[in-house]
């Protein structure tokens, strides 16, 4: 059933061709919003967009370059009106021992991570000012507990933790910020990985997890329709069988 305050409003949901992107904009769509779909996969989002209608858009974006962020956003002004929510999602999770080795993976992750979501956040944030905005931080569990094998990873969760606050505290009541914290999530993130040990171990566990994209969805989805008085800050979310 559609939000009637959210009726006309536009969300912009990056690394929206799979997993949590993908179900957090069919649950906002569900809810009245119009939804920019950003990722790199222009066949995915464009099907994507076509399934949800009621003026999604596809914008085929890297977070990771500026300038097609910057296209994007005017895209979204032009086409949109602009961006009443942004939903900063786009993240890769290359776990491995630190070594040398895996010295590629560990640029990538801070590069899509976290510069990705500070420049998006960066270039929308005109328009999320414009009438009051959202702007939904997804971190992990990793960003409070980190282990062996996943120290930068949980680097650039830490890192993007403590920017969202600091953000939260510079926008309110403007914009409100929310920062999702998600254990393990039945995502494809996992196939992403290149160190192959690591990968098959972390394979196996998440063949295992019961938490969906789409039970994740409905929580950031709840979160970006409350009253503008109300401001959630934080949600840490496992599931109830993960302890750490």
């Amino acid at each position: 059933m559609a939000n009637s305050d959210s009726q006309g409003r536009v969300a912009v949901v990056t690394g929206a061709s799979s997993g949590i992107g993908e179900a957090t904009a069919r649950a906002l769509a569900a809810d009245g919003y119009r939804v920019a779909l950003l990722a790199r996969r222009l066949d995915r989002i464009t099907a994507l967009a076509e399934d949800l209608g009621n003026g999604s858009i596809a914008i085929q974006a890297d977070v990771t370059d500026r300038d097609s962020i910057v296209a994007a956003a005017e895209r979204v002004r032009q086409e949109l009106g602009g961006a009443d929510v942004l939903v900063n999602n786009a993240g890769i999770m290359l776990l491995g021992p630190f070594d040398s080795n895996q010295r590629d993976d560990y640029r990538q992750m801070i590069e899509v991570n976290l510069l990705g979501a500070i420049t998006t956040t960066e270039v929308f944030l005109d328009q999320l000012k414009d009438g009051g905005g959202d702007i939904v931080n997804i971190s992990s569990v990793a960003g409070r507990t980190a282990r062996a094998g996943n120290g930068v990873y949980a680097a650039t969760k830490w890192g993007l933790n403590g920017w969202s606050e600091s953000l939260r505290r510079e926008l309110l009541p403007d914009v409100r910020v929310t920062l999702i914290e998600p254990g393990a999530v039945a995502t494809e993130l996992p196939t992403h990985i290149t160190h192959a040990e690591t990968r098959q171990g972390t394979e196996q566990l998440y063949d295992q997890v019961e938490v969906t994209a789409d039970d994740v969805a409905e929580v950031i989805a709840f979160a970006v329709s409350r009253p503008r008085r109300l401001a959630i800050h934080e949600i840490l979310l496992r599931p109830a069988g993960q302890e750490l």
